[in-house]
């Protein structure tokens, strides 16, 4: 599996169409998925899951931002919800013949939480015929979310996900190890603890570290002693020190620092909501951060994020809505390897 910032063919993306999944903010993220996805089709393709009647709408969606429609691709694949980077296929690139494929893993809604999903399990094979793509199945439930690599044979994950009894009841650490090991072509897998507060996801490891070199990662910390995050990150951090590339090498590690606790309106069925400033998107020449209204925490993200990517366009994306539904940018999509 190759890293983010490695060559791109294209960013998938869900579309949002099905109301009933997110009824009080669905024209919301109508416009802002509108938005992202011009962003992207300036730099690189933009290849959409859609029902096919909706597909005019969403070209004016992305017209009111200015994208270019001639770097969008729609695909008549019907999703019950948004979350391509979870239910999406996982691709990987050969070594040797640059050949890319899809992985194509369980999926159950983070542990049944949201059904149904039976639409969005189906996606992965979609792609993979639509792109005529070898495809390698695994029975293993796997988000895209729950895992972040180095494009060197290093993966990092955490242990409140994927050993999570509602994801992979009877499967022990070593047996998803190897699974990972065997799909994914990585050598060794590194796991945290638990990820933040009002993650339905249970702890996706892309709201918390993830990999800007193959030998430098950048991880979330929490400044006040007193929020429900400082000692969760301040573990993992920790944790972090013990990190080494294939070679043996120690990793770097930068710190992020969280935006200030977001709470919803009243009534909502997340008390807190998973703002993060770790859940930024790279594609070729550009790099998506979500930002939340908070001017000074955003710019000093927005900077720490830029300087690792020297090179590439830094644009913030207000995601505070975004977010009321349990993600931000890099939950909405999912890169594909140029082959």
């Amino acid at each position: 599996m190759p890293a983010e910032w490695q060559p791109q063919e294209a960013t998938w993306l869900s579309w949002p169409c099905n109301k009933a999944s997110a009824p009080q903010t669905f024209e919301v993220l109508q416009e802002k998925f509108g938005e992202i996805a011009a962003l992207i089709s300036m730099h690189q393709k933009v290849r959409i899951n859609a029902p096919e009647a909706e597909h005019h709408a969403i070209r004016l969606h992305i017209m009111d931002h200015e994208g270019d429609l001639g770097m969008v691709e729609m695909f008549d694949h019907e999703t019950n919800d948004v979350w391509c980077r979870d239910h999406g296929p996982i691709f990987v690139k050969h070594n040797t013949t640059g050949e890319v494929a899809v992985t194509d893993w369980g999926f159950n809604a983070w542990g049944g939480k949201f059904p149904p999903f039976d639409l969005d399990n189906q996606i992965p094979q979609k792609v993979a015929d639509a792109l005529k793509l070898k495809r390698f199945a695994s029975k293993m439930i796997l988000e895209g979310g729950a895992i972040e690599t180095n494009g060197h044979g290093v993966l990092i994950t955490t242990e409140a996900v994927l050993l999570n009894k509602n994801r992979n009841p009877g499967w022990s650490k070593k047996q998803i190890e190897e699974e990972l090991k065997k799909h994914l072509g990585v050598k060794t897998v590194f796991w945290l603890g638990k990820g933040i507060e009002g993650d339905d996801t249970d702890g996706h490891v892309d709201d918390i570290t993830r990999f800007v070199r193959k030998d430098c990662v950048l991880t979330a910390v929490e400044s006040h002693s007193g929020d429900a995050n400082y000692k969760t990150l301040a573990e993992n951090k920790e944790k972090l020190e013990d990190l080494r590339t294939e070679d043996g090498s120690k990793v770097e590690i930068i710190e992020l620092p969280m935006p200030n606790a977001l709470t919803p309106k009243k009534n909502w069925r997340l008390e807190r909501l998973p703002a993060s400033y770790a859940n930024f998107l790279i594609v070729n020449g550009l790099v998506l951060v979500p930002i939340f209204r908070q001017a000074k925490k955003d710019k000093l993200a927005q900077g720490i994020i830029g300087e690792l990517f020297p090179g590439r366009e830094v644009i913030g994306v207000e995601c505070s809505k975004l977010v009321m539904e349990g993600g931000a940018l890099h939950c909405i999509s999912q890169q594909q390897p140029k082959g």
